[in-house]
């Protein structure tokens, strides 16, 4: 009972009449209640997060001015992208992350970056390899935006694309990595080929990463999220750990 008012107090599963109105659809309330059983689990899902978060930025704050150091020697612009985008219940945050593109990249194309597409940096490419860039999303994380396992968030125009059942996984925040990461590490290599790269990852890409993650909130569990975590680590140094 003491773990349901906590949850309660941290918001971290809103009541169902509570939802927004696109989010209350039949599709989505299997997967509430799967969450509503496990509210124990949000709470040290949630402590988890601050912790942890805070812990790394402590420890990684010299790397990370090198690494602003590096982006500013690189090339003209700021240090950090910030980009609008969708977190639990449809909420809009500004995911921060190092910059690994030329300045306003994003009004040169696709929302979606391809493996060799020419706006990214040279020391963008390194940071992407090792998915340097995402460190300042610790910020997002203790913010409450964001969590460490988690859908990755996806700008509005791609989440109006979700289906009534992807909606779902707007239950929990936006996470810095997930299965479907794990699985879709090299996405960009996909979407290579593509004529139209927007199209390709609406119709293809984005359903499929959506069935693994509407997989992952079904079998939702904290040992479950923290092997995700270690696989990351293994799938960034280019190591298969299933």
């Amino acid at each position: 009972m003491w773990f349901q008012n906590i949850g309660k107090h941290f918001l971290l599963l809103r009541e169902w009449n509570d939802l927004p109105d696109f989010m209350r659809v039949p599709e989505v309330l299997p997967y509430y209640k799967i969450l509503e059983q496990k509210r124990g689990s949000l709470v040290i899902k949630r402590l988890f997060d601050i912790c942890m978060a805070g812990i790394l930025l402590i420890v990684l704050l010299v790397p990370m001015v090198v690494i602003g150091v590096l982006i500013k020697l690189d090339s003209k612009g700021p240090v950090f992208y910030r980009q609008e985008r969708i977190t639990a219940y449809g909420k809009r945050f500004w995911v921060h992350k190092f910059r690994t593109m030329v300045d306003h990249a994003d009004q040169m194309g696709s929302s979606v970056t391809v493996r060799k597409d020419a706006r990214i940096t040279k020391i963008g490419a390194v940071l992407r390899k090792y998915r340097l860039d995402e460190l300042p999303q610790l910020l997002d994380i203790i913010a409450g935006d964001m969590s460490f396992v988690g859908t990755r968030p996806e700008v509005a125009r791609y989440v109006r694309h979700y289906s009534p059942e992807m909606r779902a996984t707007l239950l929990m925040p936006a996470g810095v990595t997930s299965e479907a990461s794990i699985r879709y590490k090299d996405e960009s290599r996909l979407l290579d080929v593509a004529e139209d790269v927007d199209a390709v990852y609406i119709e293809k890409v984005l359903p499929a990463k959506m069935e693994w993650n509407l997989k992952s909130l079904r079998q939702f569990g904290l040992f479950r999220e923290l092997f995700i975590c270690i696989r990351t680590i293994f799938a960034v140094m280019g190591k298969d750990c299933t």
